[in-house]
């Protein structure tokens, strides 16, 4: 990621709230802070609008389409500007064009194409406003881009509280759906030198390893569980060996987590309001795309702090 870090934020539509801005929309903004918090940032925020009509409908509307979209883009700039402002994000930090209006067939379709014009580091998303407070839950367009982005998701729990003080740490959590273990982690250990914080490796096992077995016969699960632990501890050794040799001055520690589901292997583990939590993805063909599998998403879900998910490189 370059510096400052180029950061575009999802806004969710508003027209008809009466003037109240959505959860969601409190949520990307107060990301955005928290990074400001933490590094220099290069904001925008981005609205986008699915077209009910088809596009040669628009060349008939003439005037009043141009009206239109005139008018949305005004309310929907004056409204990224309150969200900024509130959440606490300095205006040295806005880009130049800091609010963009786009309208289309696909959502998913016009944020990566914003995203790349904008030469974004980073797309910001809520949280589904059903999600359980402090979880993350895909709206259609975030499960559409974690199946697609070219470019890094930051994904926001509904209602997180985050640190004043910003990134404190960062957490890179390895799983076994990504093809890009090494560069993940090395781009989590480059984010943490960059932010002067600490990095934590992580494994998760979500059957419990830690549970005694139902009889007194050999219990397979606890002989496969047992030898998963001592080849997770050994690989958490070597990335931390590895992350270390790049990175001398960098603290690095690594853990575990272990218990019943996936909520119970990752609420094993203490989580600080300062922590952002990094995984990488699968590649899908040529080209660097996020893709995110089953446990991946379970993660994802289950995260109690911020995530960034890397495309495959």
């Amino acid at each position: 990621m370059k510096q400052p870090l180029r950061v575009l934020i999802s806004c969710r539509p508003e027209e008809n709230s009466g003037g109240k801005r959505s959860e969601q929309n409190d949520a990307v903004f107060e990301f955005a802070a928290w990074l400001a918090r933490t590094s220099d940032i290069n904001v925008r925020g981005i609205t986008t609008f699915i077209r009910p009509w088809p596009s040669s409908s628009i060349s008939k509307l003439g005037g009043k389409y141009h009206k239109w979209y005139k008018n949305l883009d005004s309310y929907y700039r004056s409204r990224t500007i309150k969200g900024l402002k509130e959440a606490g994000v300095e205006k040295s930090q806005w880009d130049d064009d800091v609010s963009v209006f786009v309208d289309g067939p696909s959502e998913s379709t016009l944020l990566t194409h914003a995203a790349e014009e904008f030469e974004a580091d980073l797309i910001l998303l809520g949280s589904d406003a059903t999600a359980p407070k402090g979880r993350f839950l895909a709206s259609s367009t975030a499960d559409a881009l974690l199946h697609s982005s070219p470019v890094p998701l930051g994904l926001v729990p509904r209602g997180v509280k985050l640190s004043k003080k910003g990134v404190t740490r960062v957490t890179y959590a390895f799983n076994n759906e990504s093809d890009d273990f090494e560069q993940g982690l090395r781009s989590s250990a480059e984010l943490a030198t960059n932010w002067n914080v600490p990095l934590r490796i992580l494994a998760f096992s979500p059957t419990g390893i830690t549970s005694a077995p139902t009889s007194r016969s050999l219990d397979i699960s606890t002989e496969l569980s047992s030898e998963w632990r001592e080849l997770t501890l050994a690989m958490l050794d070597r990335a931390r060996d590895g992350v270390l040799t790049d990175h001398p001055n960098l603290s690095v520690s690594s853990e575990t987590g272990s218990g019943w589901g996936w909520s119970g292997a990752i609420d094993a583990l203490r989580w600080k309001k300062g922590d952002l939590l990094c995984m990488g993805s699968h590649r899908t063909d040529t080209l660097s795309r996020v893709f995110v599998g089953s446990e991946t998403m379970e993660i994802i879900r289950n995260s109690p702090v911020p995530t960034i998910i890397y495309p495959g490189l």
